[in-house]
């Protein structure tokens, strides 16, 4: 496996591969890597294909992130990262520093207009500007054929789909089911922030959207779903709960009444410092796979 730190050598590296025509798929991550990553490289793999060439970037994007928020705290551990890419069998990593992958005179930014404001959004401004416009800079230097993002994150994977789509990229963009723990907790670098209080009360996040799945065949309405869901989290003391949102599950666009066709829960949840999310697609009974 070879590790790359600057724009040059991966694209040396992956010019190289190209003239052998071996296709290319990306799994980008911000590192301290986790079972549900490395279900994002076994994807990858599977696209890849016996010929093709996997690569991983590692790189905790600081623009993502706003003031105040845990970019500093964010947990690293690159050395143990590259022994889990490796045992994974990822071709190379793209682990370049910031002031490789950001110019100081840079002026451009990349942002979808409306996705960027809602849900997530709303609650971090700014986020996905940065989420966008490091991933069109990652798809600029990689040139992959597909990306690999886990659907955890949906409203990001929604964002890249739509910048993807508006900006003409010809580059295949792959949901990732969500990776969770023995509990339920969905995987995230961020767990390991968690004291073990907060910990052992963080499934609750699941519980909520086990209980939805149940309820939404029911014919209950949106408001009384999004009110159910939101009374549970907050039966927990150590969760403050920051968003509890129903979408459309293709559009996230926002819905009223009864549940005519598949929908995503939303949740943003807060323990101690610790900033949590997760979400699950539901269905009404006419939808109900």
């Amino acid at each position: 496996m070879q590790v790359c730190r600057t724009k040059a050598d991966i694209r040396t590296l992956l010019d190289g591969w190209r003239r052998d025509g071996a296709p290319i798929v990306l799994a980008p991550t911000m590192g301290f890597l986790h079972d549900g990553h490395l279900s994002l490289m076994r994807l990858a793999r599977g696209r890849a294909g016996a010929q093709g060439k996997v690569i991983a970037s590692i790189f905790v994007n600081p623009t993502q992130f706003g003031p105040g928020e845990d970019f500093d705290s964010y947990p690293r551990d690159e050395a143990r990262d590259l022994d889990m890419l490796r045992s994974e069998g990822v071709d190379a990593v793209f682990a370049p520093d910031a002031r490789e992958v950001y110019d100081p005179a840079a002026q451009t930014i990349v942002e979808p207009v409306e996705l960027a404001k809602i849900l997530i959004g709303k609650l971090r401004p700014g986020h996905f500007r940065g989420v966008a416009t490091v991933v069109t800079k990652l798809f600029n230097i990689l040139r992959p054929d597909a990306a690999v993002f886990g659907e955890k994150d949906y409203q990001q994977l929604a964002v890249i789909r739509t910048m993807t789509r508006d900006l003409d990229m010809d580059i295949e963009i792959i949901g990732a089911p969500i990776a969770r723990e023995a509990d339920g907790l969905a995987m995230s670098s961020r767990n390991i922030r968690l004291s073990p209080a907060d910990r052992a009360a963080a499934p609750i996040l699941a519980r909520a959207l086990d209980e939805a799945a149940t309820l939404a065949p029911t014919g209950i309405t949106a408001s009384r779903l999004r009110s159910h869901v939101r009374a549970t989290l907050e039966a927990e003391p150590r969760a403050h709960v920051r968003s509890v949102d129903i979408r459309d599950a293709a559009t996230l666009d926002s819905l009223s009444g009864p549940l005519t066709r598949p929908a995503v829960i939303l949740l943003a949840v807060s323990f101690g410092p610790v900033f949590l999310i997760d979400n699950r697609v539901v269905h009404p009974a006419s939808e109900v796979p």
